[in-house]
């Protein structure tokens, strides 16, 4: 199945750790699709954002066990995307932030 660029990323992280490596090191995290490549994922972050992607690094997040007394259940596994920009660039979508 053939995917457009804005279904590989899901929602940009706003996390504590993504936000100090955007200030030091130029670098953006976004939850993109399970399926996706390092490929896809910066074609979709170029076309998307109007930015030039340096290089991706992607990990994939399992999931915690859970327990509700004695349920137990498991939370869905997740990829991430962190996303290295060019010398120069920066998005303005945080800068108002």
């Amino acid at each position: 199945m053939k995917s457009h660029s804005h279904d590989v990323l899901l929602q940009p992280l706003l996390t504590e750790k993504i936000t100090a490596l955007r200030e030091s090191a130029n670098k953006v995290g976004f939850l993109v699709r399970r399926d996706a490549n390092r490929i896809q994922i910066k074609r979709a972050v170029e076309a998307a954002l109007k930015v030039r992607v340096e290089r991706v690094n992607v990990l994939t997040v399992k999931g915690k066990t859970k327990r509700l007394g004695r349920f137990s259940g498991k939370r869905p596994d997740w990829k991430k995307a962190i996303v290295t920009l060019k010398e120069g660039e920066k998005l303005e979508l945080y800068e108002s932030v």
